[in-house]
């Protein structure tokens, strides 16, 4: 689709396929208390005509720093970036943004907020009123165009979001997890409504790049979904093409075969490695050195509550100490990224291990899933003390009665390797799990830590 009163753009039209974006060797760094924190590192990334790319990764995995890039917000510490084959100097002229919190002015209208590009822009107010109107329309909008924000519930806000950054015609529109702030049912239909505009033609787009955290809504709307990982900083694991016709069929084999095989490169793990039987006794570990290795820095710790890794563990024992993740999913009414950092805890603490598309009980972990709550807190407090941060807080307290630390100690170690709101994240994390396990206190009101309350 196009709005002929509208200047033309002024680069020729592509065919799909051939190249709109592409990174070569791209990588960011922010300054941190010890030199430079990198975020990205080595990323080599091809954008082109006629196709949807989801950037996939937990959160830190670097994918709206990397899209931030793309857009020409944020300039790379090293590569480059490029568009239409020249390398980016400023914010990227080919590109639009829709973010993940709406981002509308409140006291502009709807048709005001979807005008702002086209003002920006040097467009007459006459020509820009016209295209912001047929634009409001594209996306389901009509009759709301004199509306303000604070009339609109979050699906539209949104869309207004949507009709912004389609109303400038970009080559490639670019979205932020753009679906996350909505509830479930509005944002099922948003996103299925622009798959339908995608699919007729009356996209005035050529490609699409969604930055999610979803592995279903990855596999559901993009051609080809890029994994990107987070330890130590972000970098491409894999990218997986989506040869699914459209409209996709959830419900389908090749659909959920897809989902379980993004899930294991998300999580780092091998393919098909599903045993005959599960492991009958122990913890066995193929890289027995694993433990002597952690470090603080290369073993961060996932978001997971005491309360929330306990309830999966409990949840598994009595599925028989062994359940299929996407089932499980599927039973809770869940996607399965937001079960991943219970996963991961369960498995950082030795009480689960992770083979093919199954989660599997350890020996510890089956007592830990049946003991009371005294035995419970006994045997985490073994499985805590093999994690570094939580390590590291307990010994700097250990023979020591009466001791006390104060939290900006670990938090200056811990910005060494992380930014400041992830080690925030590891800190209530380590806080949460020390104080159940009985292996320190610690004292809000004066942000330190206590050994004579453990």
């Amino acid at each position: 689709m196009h709005f002929p009163f509208l200047p033309r753009p002024a680069h020729p039209p592509v065919a799909d396929g051939e190249t709109l974006l592409e990174t070569v060797g791209l990588t960011k760094s922010y300054a941190g208390a010890d030199g430079e924190l990198p975020v990205l590192s080595g990323i080599d990334l091809t954008v082109r005509a006629g196709e949807i790319v989801a950037l996939l990764g937990r959160s830190g995995s670097g994918k709206s720093t990397l899209l931030r890039c793309l857009a020409g917000l944020l300039p790379p510490s090293s590569g480059t970036v490029r568009y239409r084959g020249t390398p980016l100097t400023g914010a990227n002229p080919g590109t639009a943004l829709v973010f993940q919190t709406f981002a509308l002015l409140p006291w502009l209208t709807v048709r005001q907020n979807v005008e702002l590009g086209l003002e920006a822009r040097g467009v007459p107010a006459r020509e820009r009123a016209r295209a912001a109107d047929q634009a409001i329309d594209l996306i389901g909008l009509a009759g709301f165009e004199n509306a303000y924000p604070k009339e609109l519930s979050g699906g539209m806000r949104q869309r207004v979001g949507f009709a912004r950054a389609l109303v400038v015609e970009p080559d490639v529109l670019m979205m932020d997890e753009p679906f996350s702030a909505l509830d479930v049912l509005t944002a099922e239909n948003l996103r299925g409504e622009l798959m339908e505009l995608w699919d007729s033609g009356q996209f005035p787009t050529r490609a699409v790049v969604l930055v999610t955290h979803n592995i279903e809504e990855a596999v559901l709307m993009a051609d080809r979904v890029v994994v990107l990982g987070s330890r130590p900083y972000g970098t491409i694991r894999e990218a997986v093409d989506v040869d699914l016709e459209r409209p996709r069929d959830r419900d389908s084999a090749a659909f959920d075969e897809l989902v379980d095989r993004v899930y294991r490169i998300m999580t780092g793990r091998p393919k098909d490695t599903r045993p005959a039987e599960p492991p009958a006794t122990g913890r066995p570990d193929p890289d027995p050195d694993r433990h002597e290795r952690r470090t603080v820095a290369n073993t961060p710790l996932p978001t997971a509550s005491v309360d929330g890794l306990s309830g999966l563990a409990e949840m598994i024992a009595h599925r028989a100490g062994r359940c299929d993740l996407a089932d499980l999913a599927d039973e809770l009414g869940l996607d399965i990224d937001d079960m991943l950092p219970q996963v991961d805890a369960l498995d950082l603490l030795g009480f689960a291990e992770i083979h093919g598309d199954d989660l599997l009980l350890t020996e510890d972990g089956t007592a830990f899933a049946h003991a009371d709550v005294q035995d419970s807190r006994a045997l985490f407090a073994g499985a805590a003390l093999d994690v570094p941060l939580v390590k590291l807080i307990a010994n700097s307290l250990s023979g020591h009665p009466g001791a006390t630390v104060r939290t900006g100690f670990f938090r200056d170690l811990l910005a060494h390797h992380y930014t400041s709101e992830q080690v925030d994240r590891q800190l209530e994390t380590a806080t949460d799990w020390g104080r159940y396990a009985g292996l320190f206190g610690y004292d809000a009101a004066r942000q330190e830590y206590r050994s004579d309350e453990a």
